[in-house]
């Protein structure tokens, strides 16, 4: 990134329901909230929106509805974080490449240059992802602020702990989870977060949808989590926009009091 920016960094959450199959409902839906945001009293630093927020799952038509190459999305979500002067973490949306579709972020600096772009690792085949969907093959960071790096995974990955300790060991000091994680599991959403922040010694910051869909209801609690656990913000069940601060000292103070890094035995316990 060219901005210079003194911290803390401000962070919003675009906690918004998402209407399942509406590709244009839904981006002109997430434009109005996003526009809320940054023109609030204390403008974010960077925006960061749910996943698949351009289809849902809609995942019998996603061959019909994904944006191919994700041109559509890519070219709002650009637009919109130049205009604006605001790092984009674009959620997720379904994009379609050839014959395939992925579930994939995209990511975009105050300048509306593309920073970085993730496809979901792993797919849940409790919402059949696995039959429409296609896994994507890389880890990702990228520079969220000069002293900031930061990984990225999609819901269903922060339930494996090797992605975030992964992403951490290579420089991450945050953790981006865009999700569409419904009830009855809110305590699995907020105990892993958690866990995920406290393990790694990083900040996470995930950014779920509100809203039902099909036999689905998605309770929010988009979550601002700092290197301790402790949270930041935490939303409610209702559309909203999330906040908070963060800074990369903080991370840097507690890889230093709790040497977990140092103390790992990876001789010992690394499995494939």
């Amino acid at each position: 990134m060219t901005h210079n920016k003194q911290y803390p960094l401000n962070i919003s959450l675009i906690q918004a329901d998402i209407t399942i199959g509406q590709p244009e409902q839904n981006q002109k839906h997430l434009e109005i909230l996003m526009t809320q945001a940054v023109l609030a009293e204390k403008k974010p630093d960077v925006l960061i929106l749910p996943e698949m927020w351009n289809t849902g799952y809609a995942l019998e038509q996603i061959q019909q509805l994904a944006d191919p190459n994700g041109q559509v999305s890519q070219a709002w979500l650009s637009d919109f974080a130049a205009k604006h002067s605001v790092m984009l973490i674009g959620g997720s949306v379904a994009e379609k490449v050839g014959d395939q579709v992925y579930n994939t972020m995209y990511i975009f600096d105050r300048n509306g240059e593309a920073v970085g772009k993730y496809s979901k690792l792993h797919l849940f085949r409790l919402m059949d992802e696995d039959k429409h969907l296609t896994a994507g093959e890389e880890l990702v960071t990228f520079e969220l602020d000069s002293d900031f790096q930061a990984g990225v995974s999609i819901c269903y990955d922060i339930r494996f702990p090797e992605l975030a300790r992964s992403l951490a060991l290579g420089g991450a000091k945050v953790l981006i989870v865009p999700a569409q994680w419904p009830h009855p599991r809110l305590h699995h959403w907020r105990t892993l977060l958690m866990a995920r922040a406290i393990e790694n010694q990083m900040y996470v910051i995930a950014c779920n949808r509100v809203g039902t869909s099909g036999n689905s209801t998605f309770f929010g609690h988009s979550m601002i989590i700092d290197p301790w656990g402790e949270i930041i913000a935490e939303g409610t069940e209702a559309e909203e926009i999330v906040t908070g601060e963060i800074v990369p000292e903080l991370v840097d103070e507690v890889r230093n009091r709790i040497p977990v890094f140092e103390d790992r035995r990876p001789d010992i316990y690394s499995v494939k």
